[in-house]
């Protein structure tokens, strides 16, 4: 028995190893761009498959001997959805995309006013509603485990503290797999491809494992098609009567699960990576539920006739090839329902976590470091590390329900319970899709009245009596008041408990939600939202319109860097600065570009942190034309001429600030130039002085040495170089200012002229140059002899401004898109905002140190790089000072 144990373990340690192969290949293609089959529709179909679960596979047969073909419902209900509300889905698909929705959670709180009191709300009753069914996983393996450890099939099996011991560890490997392949993005909306091709092959093995059974049961051991069918109609579960409430209540509860489980949506709406892949899925995923169904009666059937009387049902799929000897199928079949409940755990861990995370966590973290959104530090850590422990706490609280409830129940009946709670989302969901006037406070009071029905008639009731509820509250109700038993609720007896449940949580969480939406009344956030979500459609590209203001990028860049890392931040920030027209990092904070900015934190943080974050620093947002004429269909002319004020209003805004900006400069000019004409008045002064006073001398000449002669003479000389090259800068200024120069046009390679650049430095030791010679193999066509003069210069101040201990400059060369950046970035202090604004300014010295120059080399850099059809620009937020030259590629020789 224990060799057997033994064994299975190690083929469960290989089929783990498996998936963590796959699913590190899959990232590693997509990381690398080469995973286009990984975004495919088979893919997605696939994923989709975790609606089968452990239930699914052996459950469904234990639904089956137990109460006939009722186990159908649980395949009717999402291959109605999939058929049928194929609109539904792809709304929701649709909404998800354009909002950045990361969870249902989020969509449903980003619907009514981006309010975070109601995701935490469904965050809780979703980790309540999903601990069930992660129990169920648990306790399936253990099962499973127990059936190949029993000495025959109708043995005991393992005692009770092994089978624990067996849910511990099999709790343990899955937690760490999803958290090694779970938590490698920070956004979610960076698809985890290693996980769902993880899922997409696990779906196959469980859909070929039990076709695999049943063509065994069927051919194997029934006799042929006609023998099993004839034992169908012979047997008791031709003749159970169907029950019209329970089919229409399991088909139902079936369909709102499939939209409303944590890790359906998951795969549904977050993973999708095309809208189109639905109109594959809704012919493919019903093909796939009707396949892994069809052997479900006849292994029943077959099951209930040759195994012992006692035998647990959930188990005839292990169980009969176990007894009749076939090994090698009875592996099979064990692997089936490990990657049943495996696919189950993994994903349901991901979106738990990223909701706990999300809504929970980082709200709280936040207030209690009171930076708010301009708190120093990096965020990233935070929020990888928070949905780590969120993916341990939730497969560990279902491990939790399993020894608390004992593992006694049937795989079923633990499955519906977790069904029934996650339905209750369903109100607040497909109103919120459909109804504009749904709002906040009733999509709260629906929630809350639902879920606690649930909690008093199903979720407390499933550990059974004298666990979680006496006998007596059962038999009289609390306090004795029998209108409030849990399986009777006012005084409604006779019904299945089931049915009872369902009905009472679900129609009072509906008509709580219309009846409080009718008689309050939505915020106005809450309003924009409902009409951007509602009408997705037409108003896919459009948002909440921020009022930019006066608020500073830099505020938003730091902010930005925090939560999505620094490469990220400033990718997005120059992309949106260089589609402004601008230069840099620093893109206007228009309304377009802060809505835009809030979806991309929003995948990190969740919808409503990221709202809160940028109106924190914002302060304020503004109800733009298109969001009115989104509300409600009013005076198109007054809402056009309303929309053109407001468009007027932006611009004077930003023109105020940028004159505001243009005077600062000037009087900043005008410093530098009362600055610039003092030095030059002592530049020319000092070197003319010193060679009037010692040519007096030699013009004198009386008792000097000829060391005295040759002394003065090298004084005079080197004077009049100094004052020669300051003339030099002065005229080859105006020349290139006026445009007076002509240019010698040549080809190079710019690994040639960066060498003769730095040889013409002489840096002597004092800086340290970092260089990529294989990137600088780049043919160019344009005056050499004057960029060369340009990339002096940036050497040269380099060596004379970097305060690094260690001073290093890096040169790093990248030609894309038929143009060159040479980026120049050492490691000291780098430029101060005030200075960047001026510093290619002709009259523009930093600080007050003489020796600093008169301020004409960078200048001189920026006209000669407007001659060669190139630009030179500072790069802010690099760590040091950093400079980026760009000029048109020539072509390759």
């Amino acid at each position: 028995m224990n060799t057997a144990v033994n064994i299975l373990a190690l083929i469960c340690a290989a089929y783990a190893a498996l998936l963590f192969f796959v699913a590190f290949m899959a990232e590693r293609a997509a990381k690398r761009g080469r995973g286009r089959w990984l975004q495919s529709p088979i893919v997605y179909t696939l994923s989709l498959s975790i609606y089968c679960t452990a239930w699914t596979f052996y459950g469904a047969v234990g639904f089956a001997a137990r109460s006939g073909l009722e186990y159908l419902t649980i395949y009717i209900g999402p291959s109605l959805v999939m058929i049928g509300w194929w609109w539904v889905l792809r709304k929701l698909v649709r909404v998800g995309r354009a909002q950045r929705i990361t969870s249902i959670a989020d969509l449903i709180s980003n619907r009514f006013g981006k309010s975070n009191t109601l995701a935490v709300m469904i965050t809780l009753m979703a980790v309540a509603g999903t601990t069930p069914y992660i129990a169920l996983q648990l306790q399936s393996v253990t099962l499973s485990f127990s059936a190949f450890a029993a000495a025959g099939p109708g043995d005991a099996g393992p005692t009770l503290g092994n089978s624990e011991a067996t849910a511990f560890w099999v709790a343990t490997g899955l937690a760490l797999f999803t958290v090694l392949f779970g938590t490698r993005n920070l956004d979610v909306n960076e698809r985890h491809h290693g996980v769902v091709m993880a899922i997409a092959l696990e779906a196959v093995v469980k859909l070929l494992a039990l076709l695999a059974v049943g063509v065994f049961v069927v051919w194997g051991l029934g006799g042929g098609l006609t023998k099993v069918i004839s034992q169908i109609e012979a047997s008791e579960i031709a003749t159970w009567e169907i029950a019209p409430s329970r089919w229409v209540a399991l088909t139902a509860l079936s369909a709102a699960a499939f939209l409303t489980l944590p890790r359906m949506f998951q795969v549904l709406v977050v993973e999708n990576d095309d809208e189109r892949h639905l109109r594959f899925a809704a012919w493919a995923f019903p093909t796939y539920l009707l396949l892994i169904s069809l052997f479900i009666v006849p292994i029943a059937v077959v099951g209930r006739s040759i195994l012992p009387e006692g035998t647990n049902p959930d188990l005839y799929v292990l169980s009969i090839p176990l007894t009749s000897g076939n090994t090698g199928l009875a592996v099979m079949s064990f692997l089936g329902g490990f990657s049943s409940a495996t696919s189950m755990v993994i994903v349901a861990a991901i979106a738990l976590s990223t909701m706990v995370s999300n809504h929970i966590v980082m709200p709280i973290w936040l207030r209690l470091m009171g930076g708010g959104a301009l708190m120093s530090g990096d965020l990233r850590n935070v929020v990888l590390l928070s949905r780590r422990f969120s993916i341990i706490g939730v497969v560990f609280l279902g491990y939790v329900y399993y020894r608390v409830s004992g593992g006694g129940a049937a795989l079923a009946a633990i499955g519906l319970v977790s069904f029934a709670g996650v339905s209750q989302f369903l109100p607040a969901l497909l109103g919120g899709l459909f109804w504009r006037g749904s709002t906040r406070n009733g999509a709260v009071a629906g929630l809350l009245l639902g879920f606690s029905i649930w909690i008093w008639t199903m979720f407390l009731p499933s550990f059974g009596p004298d666990a979680a509820l006496s006998a007596s509250v059962f038999s009289e109700g609390p306090w004795g008041i029998g209108a409030l038993r849990p399986q009777a609720l006012f005084g409604f007896e006779g019904l299945d408990p089931l049915v009872h449940a369902v009905f009472w949580s679900l129609s009072l969480n509906t008509l709580a939600f219309i009846v409080v939406s009718l008689v309050s009344f939505p915020a106005p956030l809450e309003r924009l939202q409902g009409a951007q979500i509602v009408d997705v459609f037409r108003h896919s590209t459009r948002g909440q319109r921020w009022r930019g203001g006066m608020v500073q990028s830099e505020d938003l860049l730091l902010m930005a860097q925090r939560i999505i890392g620094a490469t990220q931040a400033q990718s997005l920030f120059r992309r949106v600065a260089r589609a402004q027209g601008l230069e840099g990092y620093l893109p206007e904070p228009t309304p377009e570009f802060l809505n835009q900015l809030e979806r991309e934190l929003s995948g990190s943080v969740g919808a409503a942190t990221a709202h809160a974050m940028v109106g924190q620093i914002v302060g304020g947002a503004a109800v733009s034309v298109d969001d009115l004429i989104a509300v409600a269909d009013e005076a198109a002319q007054i809402m056009e001429y309303s929309s053109q004020l407001e468009a007027k209003s932006e611009e004077l805004i930003r023109t105020a600030r940028q004159l505001r900006e243009a005077n600062e400069k000037l009087t900043e000019l005008s410093h530098q130039k009362d600055a610039f004409l003092s030095q030059i008045s002592h530049e020319l002064r000092t070197p003319m002085t010193s060679i009037r006073a010692f040519s007096e001398i030699l013009r004198d000449g009386e008792g000097l040495t000829s060391q005295e002669q040759s002394k003065y003479s090298s004084i005079i000389n080197s004077e009049s170089v100094r004052l020669t090259r300051l003339l030099d800068d002065l005229l080859d200024l105006s020349v290139l200012e006026n445009g007076q120069v002509s240019m010698n046009v040549e080809q190079g390679p710019l690994v040639d002229v960066l060498d003769r650049a730095v040889s013409a430095v002489g840096l002597s030791g004092k800086l340290e140059i970092v260089r990529r010679r294989e990137r600088e193999q780049v043919v160019l066509n344009t005056d050499l002899d004057r960029l060369s003069q340009v990339f002096i210069n940036l050497i040269a101040n380099a060596q004379k401004y970097c305060a690094a201990p260690n001073p290093t400059l890096k040169i790093i060369a990248r030609a894309k898109d038929g143009r060159l950046n040479v980026d120049f970035v050492d490691n000291g202090t780098g430029i101060t905002r005030d200075d960047q604004r001026v510093i290619f300014e002709k009259f523009s010295r930093l600080g007050d140190d003489r020796e600093s120059g008169a301020g004409l080399g960078l200048a001189i850099c920026r006209e000669v790089m407007e001659r060669l059809g190139g630009t030179i620009s500072y790069l802010p937020g690099q760590g040091g000072t950093a400079f980026r030259v760009s000029l048109p590629l020539g072509e390759k020789g």
